[in-house]
């Protein structure tokens, strides 16, 4: 199977979906905060919380790039894999590097727990101000990267919140299909 053939733009709610793992554009505490970080720690409850206190202590505050895994709660997804995402600095701080790191490590993190479906947000392009048509280039393309050299991941959601990140993904993975 083709990897964009894996992959589906969504509009919706990330902690409604029913998956092997959710993505958590969280912070480097891990601690929830605002947008989809808050949304999955407020509908996941206090298993999450829990789980991402002892990953802190054990190894320290997350690093831009990096991905690490808890249960999901009460959520209907089995995981959450959490991911820091680099915040918009014009471009000077390797921003797309990292944001391209946040889809690998994340991916890789489901094939290391044999996870076959994911679900993304869009990671940075919230609070952290990363412009939202690179950013969701940098996603599709990096998915679809992965996804070409790893064939255990049956299903990624790309999933939008609203109507102007939705016509942005659509649009940059329409463009990719014809070519």
């Amino acid at each position: 199977m083709d990897a964009l053939e894996k992959i589906e733009v969504m509009k919706g709610d990330i902690t409604q979906l029913k998956v092997d793992a959710i993505v958590n554009a969280a912070n480097s505490s891990l601690m929830g905060g605002g947008g989809v970080d808050g949304a999955i720690h407020h509908a996941g409850g206090p298993t999450i919380v829990e789980e991402c206190i002892r990953i802190v202590e054990r190894q320290g505050y997350l690093k831009t790039g990096k991905a690490v895994i808890t249960t999901a709660g009460n959520l209907p997804a089995k995981f959450v894999i959490h991911t820091v995402g680099p915040i918009w600095s014009g471009g000077r701080k390797c921003e797309e590097i990292r944001l391209a790191e946040c889809y690998r490590n994340s991916l890789q993190m489901a094939v290391d727990n044999g996870l076959k479906s994911i679900a993304f947000p869009g990671i940075s392009t919230g609070v952290y101000g990363f412009p939202k048509e690179p950013a969701s280039r940098i996603a599709v393309d990096s998915i679809v990267d992965f996804l070409n050299q790893v064939s255990s991941i049956d299903k990624v959601y790309l999933v939008c919140y609203n109507d102007e990140n939705y016509n942005i993904m659509v649009n940059y993975f329409n463009e990719k299909l014809k070519q």
